[in-house]
């Protein structure tokens, strides 16, 4: 019977699961043996649940109805189909140890650990700071617990690749007592960076160690300013609603818009947290929808208008970023609209041609790894990350390190 790692990341509307071998989880970066998303959770789209295997084929693909299109009824229905396979797709497996992915480390885990009831209650904790990701992370937590009963279960923090960043860059313009009680610039998505990091040193040697942003775009979306594999400054800070406009947040808002709504509209804290979590970003802009997807295909002058905020808060972005690192080599996109949007990345990087970006139109059409011509002063790329490989090896280490 052979030992598999596997690795739970639920994200705001998504579960993604997958199945790693032990054996061989060194500090490489390797494929799982088979993979699995249940999406379009709790957000009134259409929940589908797809598992594929190492090569692409696909295993299972169905339409998630009734309790099933929550995130806990999702991860059962993966459990489920898990159990119920043979030798020959892991089933017959014995887990070894289940990684997880917790956007919200706090101010005390900035590295992996494993999971026990102490740990369990301090992230819990911190569920305010993430109230679209750290409930579901920890309700996988308690799933996973039930299901392998006595196996290890490790933490991996999206907070955590961002710790390298100086106090200059974690602190705001608070009094200091408020940054020592925890009140302070984090960062987030930290596992995809790490992803592209790692890849990065693969795909360009000659540009990995150099100054480099890379832009998360997705539902949820961030950028980070990275020399040398080292976070300098990301877009997100003390939660994941800060920076770009995303699906549902609002990204960067001033302050004082909190105190106005609450004061002079009389809302209450509740109503302000779903209102910027939940109703504002591409979704608030339209009034249509908080997929990019649907926004593009749709004629509606709102849908336009989102499309171009999102565009342009990216390349605002991406200007401080530059300034953050004295300069830039390379811009890397990822996520699931860096990675697919292709019309959208070749309006991004028009809009940035004082950074020196010469673009291969046919190149970034084509979904090519190098997204610019040769000779380009500043190069641009687009790769898929991998948290799942990033978490299982941080698994991996953690069992290690445990004998």
């Amino acid at each position: 019977m052979t030992d598999s790692l596997l690795t739970l990341n639920a994200g705001s509307s998504s579960i993604k699961v997958a199945l790693f071998d032990v054996a061989g989880q060194g500090d490489a970066l390797h494929a799982a043996r088979w993979s699995g998303q249940a999406d379009g959770l709790g957000a009134g789209l259409k929940a589908r649940l797809r598992v594929h295997d190492a090569q692409g084929r696909p295993l299972l693909d169905e339409t998630l109805e009734g309790d099933r299109r929550s995130h806990q009824g999702a991860l059962a229905a993966l459990l489920e189909w898990h159990a119920k396979q043979g030798d020959g797709e892991g089933g017959g497996d014995r887990i070894a140890a289940v990684g997880h992915r917790i956007v919200h480390g706090g101010i005390n885990f900035v590295a992996p650990v494993r999971i026990d009831d102490a740990v369990l209650a301090e992230l819990a904790a911190l569920e305010p700071l993430a109230p679209l990701h750290q409930p579901h992370n920890l309700a996988g937590v308690r799933a996973a617990t039930k299901a392998f009963e006595g196996v290890p279960q490790v933490a991996c923090f999206d907070t955590a690749f961002h710790s390298t960043q100086t106090e200059v860059n974690r602190r705001f313009a608070l009094p200091r007592a408020l940054h020592d009680a925890g009140i302070r610039r984090y960062g987030f998505h930290g596992l995809s960076y790490e992803s592209i990091v790692a890849q990065f040193a693969r795909v360009a040697p000659e540009l990995a160690d150099k100054r480099v942003v890379v832009a998360h775009l997705g539902n949820g979306a961030s950028m980070c300013g990275i020399a040398q594999g080292r976070s300098v400054a990301t877009t997100m800070s003390f939660s994941p609603l800060d920076g770009l406009t995303m699906g549902t947040r609002c990204g960067h808002l001033d302050a004082a818009v909190v105190l106005y709504l609450m004061r002079s509209h009389g809302m209450s804290a509740d109503q302000v947290e779903t209102l910027l979590f939940r109703e504002s970003g591409l979704l608030g802009l339209s009034g249509i929808s908080s997929d990019m997807r649907e926004l593009d295909a749709s004629a509606a002058p709102e849908a336009a208008e989102a499309i171009a905020h999102f565009i342009e808060q990216v390349v605002q972005h991406m200007g401080s970023l530059t300034a953050a690192l004295r300069g830039v080599d390379a811009v890397i996109f990822t996520g699931g609209i860096g990675e697919n949007a292709a019309a959208l990345r070749a309006r991004i990087l028009e809009e940035c041609g004082w950074l020196g970006v010469r673009v291969d139109a046919a190149a970034n059409a084509a979904g090519q790894a190098r997204l610019t011509m040769p000779g380009s002063p500043v190069s641009a790329w687009v790769l898929r990350t991998d948290e799942e490989a990033v978490i299982a090896r941080h698994t991996a280490r953690v069992l290690r390190a445990a004998g």
